[in-house]
């Protein structure tokens, strides 16, 4: 007997079937509004980020897709399915908790089997076997959570919520509670898992390199709303709002004016410097705009040696940070900025000293620019604490 292999466009009408959509998803707690009015669709089988700092409404978004919180107004959907007022064991949809949540007095095994068996299924042993084995952590069945380290607790926790087979996996700021050395390493075991598993994940966290590192697309929020959403390059190469800028690493924001146009760059007056932007990467095309340049796009070179490239003109060095990669320097400007520059310590030079002079340079490609409206400090003092 013949088989046909679905034609793409049957696939992907597949895929779109499983996706998730929040439309118009709000919440309110009395006066105040936690989600705004919210309209996103997560693609089956992608890694999601809801990235932001504490308050800004992501949790909360998690826990209304989880069925623990009610909307006020919208719904959710996955797939055909509405599943805005579904009961949370209805819907098909497990969450893996900043505190894992597992059970002390269970094994490692019971802990993972505890799904398929309240669901009354009776051959555990090969789907636990499988899950243990996808998170590496055969051998350790008859072993209790407190034997195990926080990140093998975390695997543990992982295995349980994906042994149910759901269609979208919530993580609520999953890493949270391991140090940094393990979390960047928790970071590449989660996207491994995923794309094994092929599950939707929709993780929430307040951790900028986390999300960078695991997501195929970010939704940066910011007061219950979306500010920007993309792949973590577009993102971060070019934000659309002074807040993105901010938040999403660091940004240099120099006031500027626009002052016409060559060919397919603006040019921009920075304080008194005429410097050249690719008009694709203005978000902000008329009058006064930030400049926004990444510190680790500024070029320094010796005073006296005019940079080949767009120039900020000559800036003492005011501050050195060595941290091991590279070197952090803060630059005193002509009209009393202060910017910051990186600089990889690849050897090729000496590190550069504190009172040296330097002129400013970068290349109009890895500049962006903001409507100057907006407020230059967004999302530079948020408490990432939480």
């Amino acid at each position: 007997m013949s088989t046909v292999a679905p034609s793409a466009d049957a696939a992907e009408h597949s895929t779109r079937s499983e996706d998730l959509r929040l439309s118009a998803l709000t919440k309110q707690f009395g006066d105040f509004t936690a989600v705004d009015s919210l309209d996103l669709t997560i693609p089956a089988g992608s890694f999601f980020a809801l990235l932001g700092p504490s308050g800004c409404g992501k949790t909360t978004t998690l826990r209304m897709v989880a069925g623990l919180e009610i909307p006020t107004q919208g719904d959710v959907r996955l797939g055909a399915d509405d599943i805005t007022w579904a009961k949370p064991y209805r819907r098909p949809v497990n969450t893996v908790f900043q505190n894992y949540a597992l059970f002390p007095h269970l094994t490692i095994y019971e802990n993972v089997a505890f799904g398929l068996r309240r669901k009354g299924r009776k051959d555990v042993a090969e789907p636990v076997r499988e899950m243990l084995g996808l998170v590496e952590l055969e051998g350790f069945e008859g072993r209790k959570p407190n034997e195990l380290s926080g990140g093998q607790q975390q695997r543990v926790a992982l295995a349980r919520a994906l042994i149910n087979h759901p269609q979208v996996l919530l993580l609520d700021e999953p890493l949270g509670a391991l140090d940094l050395k393990l979390r960047r390493q928790m970071q590449i075991e989660l996207k491994r898992i995923q794309v094994e598993v092929g599950v939707t994940f929709v993780h929430v966290t307040h951790d900028q390199e986390e999300a960078m590192t695991m997501a195929d697309t970010i939704a940066v929020m910011h007061g219950g709303r979306i500010e920007q959403m993309g792949s973590p390059g577009e993102l971060y190469e070019n934000p659309r709002t002074t807040f993105v800028a901010n938040f999403l690493g660091q940004s240099n924001l120099v006031t500027g004016r626009v002052t016409g146009r060559d060919g397919e760059d603006l040019k921009v007056d920075a304080q008194g410097a005429e410097v050249r932007v690719p008009a694709a990467r203005a978000n902000g095309v008329d009058g006064d705009v930030w400049l926004g340049v990444r510190p680790e796009k500024i070029v320094l070179t010796p005073a006296g040696n005019r940079p080949d490239r767009n120039s900020l003109g000559r800036a003492e060095i005011v501050d050195v940070s060595f941290v091991g990669v590279s070197t952090q320097y803060m630059l005193r400007m002509p009209w009393r900025q202060d910017l910051m520059a990186f600089e990889q310590n690849t050897g090729a030079r000496a590190v550069l000293k504190r009172g040296d002079v330097v002129e400013v340079g970068f290349a109009g490609a890895h500049a962006f620019l903001l409507d100057h409206d907006q407020d230059a400090r967004a999302g530079v003092d948020q408490d990432l604490s939480l």
